[in-house]
């Protein structure tokens, strides 16, 4: 919708009428906006609502001079600037700077630092019917890419997405941001000097799934309910990453991952089935635990990154509340059956 037809539309019907028509198929991008600059998809809902709170207060000044999507981005990035002041950014914990874990290291865990927070596709992939910007979108919310963002302080952060994602002219972002097209080129610059460190760009990985990865993630999920560790080490990259938010640690090479599974695992045969989803573009499974009455709870969720034939990268959240977030059920029964896996 062209910013002369948002003005007419305003212009023939009452802000009641019109506010709604108007912003609420922007409701999922925007939300996909946010949760690029917190990293946390339970933040980017709350500002989300703030955006629109406010677009609605000041709705009636809205003149045209550009689009309603545009302004409401505006809003949007400026709810979040003002939210981040102050926050630390949200690391995973290949993120803090610690080398590799050893898998016979005692796992520990902080609840102190913030953590990234994977983000269900519903909330914040797109709706749009071409495949080059289902593409796109898909790769602007990948785990790596907005983990790589944390790294930046909120106003490059800011710059990046609204140039590198959104495409804006430096000066629609000079706009938006108070500040001077030379400002946001040398912050532009400074982020992708960041990014570069962080050797991940947009579109470094595979976005979609062909039969071969598909029957390869069915082997996966049967390799945890069977606790293979010679298939599940069999499936990882020979430089495959492990990591598992709140613990600190993070593990390096395909043998290692498998010791780690192996030996500080509580689970055994058929006591871990996994549920498939899908989080930032990626394929993803709520792994369960058997418990004493045979039934299973949540354990872990885990995000995968794929490269070829084999996972890449596997990022496993401990935090339960996960599962309800991402629509997957509150416990299976006891006799469970291990379906494909496939997402």
């Amino acid at each position: 919708m062209t910013a002369s037809n948002d003005t007419a539309v305003v212009r023939e019907r009452p802000a009641e009428a019109a506010f709604p028509e108007l912003t609420d198929g922007y409701r999922r991008e925007l939300t996909a906006h946010c949760y690029r600059m917190t990293g946390s998809i339970h933040d980017a809902e709350d500002l989300v609502q703030e955006t629109y709170l406010r677009a609605w207060r000041s709705f009636e000044g809205f003149e045209g001079r550009s689009s309603v999507r545009t302004w409401l981005y505006r809003i949007a990035t400026n709810v979040c600037l003002t939210a981040l002041e102050g926050k630390d950014r949200r690391p995973l914990p290949t993120g803090l700077g610690a080398p590799a874990s050893s898998p016979g290291d005692q796992l520990a865990q902080s609840s102190e630092i913030t953590w990234l927070e994977p983000a269900p596709d519903p909330l914040v992939s797109g709706e749009s019917s071409d495949p080059a910007t289902i593409v796109a979108e898909r790769e602007s919310i990948r785990l790596a890419f907005v983990a790589a963002l944390q790294h930046l302080p909120a106003r490059q952060r800011a710059v990046l997405i609204l140039r590198d994602v959104l495409r804006w002219k430096a000066s629609e972002v000079a706009g938006a941001l108070a500040t001077t097209e030379a400002a946001v080129n040398s912050a532009l610059q400074r982020a992708h000097a960041q990014l570069a460190k962080a050797d991940v760009s947009q579109d470094t990985m595979a976005t979609t799934l062909d039969p071969a990865k598909e029957a390869m993630l069915e082997r996966y999920v049967k390799a945890f309910w069977e606790k293979d560790i010679q298939a599940i080490v069999g499936m990882l990259t020979a430089d495959a990453v492990w990591e598992m938010p709140p613990f600190t640690g993070w593990y390096s090479g395909a043998q290692d991952i498998g010791r780690l599974i192996d030996t500080q695992c509580p689970g055994g045969v058929h006591d871990m089935p996994m549920v498939a989803t899908t989080a930032n573009g990626q394929p993803a499974y709520g792994l369960y635990m058997r418990q004493p009455d045979g039934t299973f709870a949540p354990f872990h969720l885990q995000v995968l990154t794929l490269r070829g034939g084999q996972v890449e990268h596997v990022a496993a959240f401990f935090d339960p509340d996960l599962f309800a977030t991402f629509g997957l059920p509150a416990s299976l029964p006891a006799d469970h059956v291990v379906g494909t896996g496939a997402p």
